[in-house]
C-alpha cells in the first residue's frame, strides 16, 4: 500500500475521531427532566417534556428546537402515536438563595409541549399506556455513573386508559416537584422539597429509582421513538438505587411528602432518579419520573441560628410546656441569634395541626446579628388574632429562624404547644308580639290575615353583656317592599327594637299558595362567637270560604206570579284577587247559546219556551260551575 494512502487513511481516521469527539461534546448537556400529561377538555390533553440543560458546560448546538415523543401500549409495546414536541419556553432555574450562586452551576429549563388527542375508542387498554422521549447525552462531569458522556436519558411517564367501566376516566399525571437549582455542601445536611401536585387530587407516593438510559447514543443522540424496555444507567462501584449519592444519610426521599434529604460525604456531581406514582382509591393509575443532578461542594462553615420562645416571662421548654393564650394575653416573644458573623436572620411560622388563625409578627421578624453596632440577640413579638380559640385542643406551631448561609439556609425550630380561649358571651334575648312559636320550634309561626286588614308586630332585643345589637328582617325569595311589607329598627348597644307592618293586598302573597316567609334576626357584634337569635314567620292571606248555601236551583216557573220566576245564582263563590266572576252562559238541550251575561247579579227569565237547559259559569282563574235547569211554563 502506498505511503500516501496510509497517511491519508490515518488522517481520515484522525479527522473522523475529531468529528466524533466534537459530536460527543455537543451532545453532553443533560442535567435531567421529566414529562407530564395534563387534561384540558374532552379528549384533549397537553403532553409536556421539561428538559434541564447545563448552561455552563452544555453546547448551544445541543439545544434542540423540537423533540419527538412516542406513545405506546404497556401490554404490547405497540406504538400508537408519534408526537413532535416544539420548544415553547427557555428559562433559567433559580437558586433558593440567589446570593449563594456559583459560577460553575447554571441550569436552563427547556419546555417542549403540544396538545394531543386521546380518543376514547383507542385508549381503552386496562393495563394503560406510556410516553417516552430519548435524548443523549448526560454531563461528562457526573461522578456516580459509568461513562456519563455516553449515557442518555429516557424521559418517561405512564397514564391510564381514558375509559374505565364504560365511563370516561379523566386523569392528569402529577406535576412534580420544583426544579433544583441549588448545590449541596460536603458533610452538611441538604434538603429540598420535591413534593408534587396532582390536578385530580390523587394520592402521590415517591421513591428513588435508577435513571433510565434507553436506546439513544452519542452517535444517535435523538432517535425516533422506540418502545420499552429501556436500559438503565450503570452505577459506579459501591453505589446503587438506595445509595445514589453517598452520605450519612445517603440521598433519600420521603414517600409521602417528596422531601429529599442527604448529608453528602463525597465531593462531585451526582445524577439521581425519583419516581412519583399516583393512586386513586388505592389503585396505581400512573407515574412520572424525574432525573436530576446535585453538585456537592466544599462550603464555608455555617453554624445554625438559635431561637428561644419567651411566654409569660419564662423561657418556653418545647415538649414540656404549653402556652395558654387568653383574650388578654395573645402574644409571646422570640429571641434569636446566630454565632456566625454578619448573619441575616429571618423568622417565620408554620402551623402543624391547624390551618387558622395564623399568628403575625407585630415587631420586626428579621435582622442582622454579630455586626458592628448591632446586638447579638434580636427580639420579635408574635401575636395571635383576637378571636383565636383552640376549643379545648392543643395546637402546635413551629417557630422557625433561618439564616442566609450557603448553599441553603440553616434553621432552628421551636415547636410551641398552645391553647387559646375566648371571652364568654351570653346570648341576647329576642321577644316579640308574634304568636308563640310552635313545637318543635324549628317550624315557622303562621300568621293568617284577611285582605285589607293591617298587621303590626314589634320586636325587642336585649343583651346583658352588653354588645351592639342589630335587628333585621328579610323575605325568603322576595323583597319586603315589593310585597307591601315594611320593617324599621332602632339598633344600639345592649338594646334594639323593631316594628313590622303589613296590610295584605292582592299580589305576591295571594299568588303564592304557601304564603310569604319572613326571617327576623337579632345579631350581636364585637364578640368572637356571636349568638344570633331569630324568628321565622309565614304570612298567609285568608281565602274566602265558598258559601255552603250555594245550592243552584234546577226549576223555574216564569209565569209572573213573583215566585221562582227567574234563574239566578246569588250564592256563587265570592270574587278573590285573581279569581273573578267572568260570565254565565245558558244553552238549549241542542247546544244553542240562548243567554249570556258578564254580571254576577244576572237573572234569566227563560227563553220563552219550556224545557231542559244547561248553564256554565266561568271565573277568570279557570274555575267553572255547570249544571242543568228545567223551565216550566
Amino acid at each position: 500500500m502506498p505511503v500516501w494512502y496510509r497517511l491519508l487513511g490515518q488522517r481520515g481516521l484522525l479527522l473522523a475521531g475529531l468529528l466524533l469527539w466534537a459530536r460527543l461534546a455537543m451532545a453532553t448537556h443533560i442535567v435531567g427532566g421529566e414529562m407530564d400529561l395534563l387534561h384540558q377538555s374532552g379528549s384533549t390533553y397537553t403532553l409536556t417534556l421539561t428538559l434541564y440543560f447545563d448552561a455552563i458546560n452544555g453546547s448551544a448546538g445541543a439545544l434542540d428546537q423540537s423533540l419527538v415523543a412516542g406513545i405506546f401500549d404497556k401490554a404490547t409495546n405497540r406504538q400508537l402515536a408519534f408526537v413532535p414536541l416544539p420548544l415553547t419556553s427557555n428559562t433559567f432555574v433559580s437558586y433558593t438563595n440567589p446570593a449563594c450562586a456559583v459560577g460553575t452551576l447554571s441550569t436552563r429549563k427547556l419546555v417542549y409541549a403540544r396538545n394531543i388527542t386521546l380518543d376514547a375508542a383507542t385508549y381503552t387498554s386496562t393495563t394503560g399506556y406510556y410516553a417516552a422521549v430519548e435524548r443523549c447525552c448526560r454531563n461528562l462531569a457526573i461522578g456516580n455513573i459509568v461513562n456519563p458522556g455516553g449515557a442518555a436519558q429516557t424521559f418517561y411517564l405512564e397514564f391510564p386508559a381514558v375509559v374505565r367501566g364504560g365511563a370516561s376516566f379523566v386523569d392528569s399525571t402529577p406535576r412534580i416537584f420544583p426544579a433544583l437549582g441549588d448545590y449541596a455542601c460536603l458533610n452538611t445536611l441538604f434538603y429540598y422539597d420535591f413534593g408534587g401536585q396532582d390536578p385530580d387530587g390523587d394520592s402521590l407516593v415517591y421513591d428513588m429509582v435508577t435513571p433510565l438510559n434507553g436506546h439513544s447514543t452519542a452517535a444517535n443522540p435523538a432517535p425516533a421513538p422506540l418502545a420499552a424496555p429501556y436500559s438503565a444507567v450503570t452505577w459506579t462501584t459501591g453505589l446503587g438505587t438506595a445509595n445514589q449519592i453517598p452520605g450519612a444519610p445517603a440521598l433519600g426521599i420521603d414517600a409521602h411528602t417528596g422531601r429529599l434529604t442527604v448529608r453528602p460525604s463525597r465531593l462531585g456531581l451526582f445524577v439521581f432518579g425519583v419516581r412519583c406514582s399516583e393512586y386513586r382509591q388505592g389503585v396505581k393509575i400512573g407515574e412520572t419520573r424525574r432525573d436530576f443532578q446535585l453538585y456537592v461542594l466544599n462550603c464555608p462553615q455555617n453554624n445554625p441560628p438559635v431561637a428561644t420562645v419567651v411566654a409569660g416571662g419564662h423561657t418556653y421548654r418545647a415538649g414540656r410546656d404549653t402556652v395558654r393564650l387568653s383574650p388578654n394575653s395573645l402574644c409571646f416573644s422570640i429571641k434569636y441569634t446566630d454565632p456566625d458573623a454578619s448573619s441575616a436572620l429571618t423568622l417565620s411560622t408554620q402551623p402543624v395541626n391547624f390551618t387558622s388563625p395564623a399568628p403575625a409578627f407585630t415587631t420586626t421578624s428579621s435582622g442582622l446579628v454579630r455586626a458592628a453596632g448591632q446586638p447579638d440577640t434580636l427580639t420579635a413579638t408574635l401575636c395571635f388574632p383576637a378571636c383565636t380559640n383552640t376549643k379545648g385542643k392543643v395546637y402546635l406551631l413551629n417557630v422557625i429562624v433561618a439564616d442566609n448561609g450557603c448553599s441553603l439556609p440553616k434553621h432552628d425550630t421551636v415547636q410551641v404547644a398552645f391553647t387559646a380561649t375566648v371571652a364568654p358571651n351570653t346570648a341576647p334575648v329576642l321577644t316579640s308580639t308574634l304568636p308563640p312559636e310552635p313545637v318543635p320550634s324549628t317550624a315557622p309561626v303562621v300568621v293568617r290575615l284577611p285582605l285589607g286588614q293591617p298587621y303590626t308586630a314589634t320586636f325587642l332585643g336585649l343583651d346583658a353583656d352588653p354588645n351592639p345589637l342589630t335587628l333585621t328582617a328579610t323575605g325568603e325569595g322576595f323583597d319586603l317592599a315589593a310585597a307591601g311589607m315594611a320593617f324599621t329598627a332602632q339598633n344600639g348597644t345592649g338594646r334594639a327594637t323593631g316594628t313590622f307592618t303589613w296590610t295584605p293586598a292582592c299580589g305576591p302573597a295571594t299568588a303564592n299558595a304557601t304564603g310569604l316567609v319572613v326571617h327576623f334576626l337579632l345579631t350581636e357584634s364585637g364578640v368572637c362567637e356571636p349568638l344570633p337569635q331569630s324568628r321565622t314567620v309565614r304570612f298567609e292571606v285568608e281565602q274566602p270560604v265558598d258559601s255552603l248555601a250555594f245550592r243552584p236551583p234546577n226549576v223555574i216557573t216564569p209565569n209572573g206570579d213573583g215566585l221562582n220566576d227567574t234563574f239566578a245564582l246569588p250564592d256563587l263563590p265570592p270574587d278573590f284577587c285573581g279569581s273573578q266572576f267572568a260570565n254565565v252562559q245558558i244553552f238549549s238541550r241542542w247546544g244553542q247559546l240562548v243567554y249570556r251575561s258578564p254580571a254576577r247579579t244576572f237573572a234569566w227569565a227563560g227563553a220563552g219556551a219550556g224545557g231542559i237547559y244547561y248553564y256554565l259559569v266561568t271565573y277568570t282563574d279557570g274555575r267553572r260551575f255547570k249544571g242543568w235547569l228545567e223551565v216550566l211554563p
